[in-house]
Parts: structure tokens; sequence; C-alpha cells
């Protein structure tokens, strides 16, 4: 099987241009800036430039690249962005010498960003079939133009490829942040739960035991509780059935009887 490739690989490394790719991967704690340099012999030829951020924060960054000073001490910014998620461009270099690929983390205080990155620099022109006995220019070009529409699908593919994986782990973030907060919503909630059943209770002790303003205090923060908390018509029934034991309450107080309110409370709770 390999035998069978290796001429097909052969014809597709004639009609690939020849260029210096770097992949890399970093790590930019916040506050940090850090460049990478690649060196141009000479002007005219293309760097494709990709990055995109894995992990970290809202997976943005600040990029930009610099371009060989004209005078000393300035710098030509040939790209450059501000919370970018990930970035595909190819330029031409339009003089030699030294170009610099800048990240920026200075946005973030408390998130790492992982960065991918790739920089590709075109070196060379691309190579021409070589002629065969026999062979006509027609069939020639039907072929390089084969090799090289295959050349531009897998590089199609390459691309898409990264592509997917940072949704990937864009997506797995997504998930994660979110079981975090139903996590800590569902504490919340269950912790607001255990506390109303607690005031439930102190609520009916007050009642049989005595005191009147305060427990006429706690019996409306109960109040307040289940107005926000429960539908409009069970709120509507609370309401009615907590002012029937304090119309009650305030009739039989006078006369040290309490049995009514008691009985009517606790009607409240059972419906």
């Amino acid at each position: 099987m390999l035998a069978l490739l290796l001429p097909f690989l052969s014809l597709l490394g004639l009609f690939t241009t020849h260029a210096s790719a770097t992949a890399l991967t970093y790590k930019l704690v916040p506050n940090e800036k850090e460049c990478f340099y690649t060196h141009i012999e000479k002007p005219g030829v293309k760097i494709a430039f990709y990055f995109a951020v894995q992990t970290g924060g809202s997976f943005d960054i600040n990029y930009a690249v610099y371009g060989p000073a004209k005078e000393p001490g300035k710098e030509r910014v040939v790209l450059e962005g501000e919370k970018e998620r990930q970035g595909d461009f190819v330029f031409t270099a339009n003089e030699a010498g030294e170009y610099r690929f800048c990240f920026d983390n200075n946005m973030s205080t408390v998130s790492d960003k992982l960065v991918d990155f790739e920089i590709a620099v075109e070196n060379e022109a691309r190579s021409s079939l070589p002629q065969k006995a026999g062979a006509t220019p027609e069939q020639l070009s039907g072929v390089e133009e084969t090799i090289l529409k295959l050349s531009g699908q897998v590089s199609t593919l390459v691309r898409q490829q990264k592509y997917f994986r940072t949704r990937e782990n864009r997506n797995f973030s997504t998930v994660r942040s979110t079981e975090g907060r139903i996590f800590r919503f569902s504490l919340l909630e269950s912790g607001l739960m255990v506390a109303m059943a607690a005031l439930q209770v102190f609520i009916v002790k007050m009642f049989f035991t005595g005191g009147r303003k305060g427990e006429m205090i706690l019996l409306y923060i109960f109040l307040g509780y289940g107005v926000v908390l429960t539908p409009p018509q069970v709120t509507y029934k609370l309401l009615s059935c907590f002012d029937l034991v304090y119309y009650l309450y305030t009739i039989y107080a006078a006369k040290s009887e309490l049995r009514p309110a008691q009985l009517a409370l606790t009607g409240c709770y059972i419906f």
C-alpha cells in the first residue's frame, strides 16, 4: 500500500509550494506579552499566520504582527487586533528582514490563555512537472491541475480540523462552566429550603408559646418569601389564609384564647 502511495506523494510534493512552517502551542499567564520571530530573506514571499485560543477566560487574546522597521525605534504594524478568539491571515512580505508575531494577555488578571498558532513562510517557487517522452502538454496540465486541486483540499481539511478542535475545546469549557453554575444554584436552593423549613417551625412554635410582636414580624418575613418564590395562585391562598390567622389572633388575643388562631395557622400549613 505504501509503495502505491509513494508516486502520488512525490507528485504532490512537486506542486506543493515549499514552505517553512512553525506550529506551536504556548501558554500565556495573566498580563504577559510574548513575541515570536521569523526572518525573511527576500521581499515578495507570502506569510501565513494562524492562531486560535484553546482555553482560558473568554477565549480572547490581543495580537499584533510587526514588520522590519524603516527607521530605528519605529515599528511597522502589519496586522493587529484586540480580544480576538482566532485568526487566519495571509500577507505578502514587501521587505526583507525580521517579522515579529506578538500575543498580549494584558486584559486578563486571573485566567491563563493557551494559544495554538502557526507561522508558515513560502521559501521558493513551485516546481514544474518533468517532461516525459510521448506526453503531450495537455496531459501534463491536466495532471498538474488535479494535483493542485488535491493540495488545496488537503490544506482545507487541515484548517477545518484545527477549527473543529478549537470549537470542541470551547464547547467543553461552556459545559463545564454550566455544570458549575447548576451545582452552585442547587446548593443555594437547598440552603434556602432548609432555612425556610426552620423558619416555619420557629413561627409555629412562637404562635403556641406566645409573643406578639416578634411572631408577627417573622410571619410577614415568611409571607414575603412566599410572595416572591411561589406561583400567583398559591401566593393568593397564602395571603388570604394568613390574613385570617392575623384577624383571629387580634380578636382572641385580648381574651387570652389563641385556640382559633392556632387552628387556622395549622390549616394554612396543611392546605
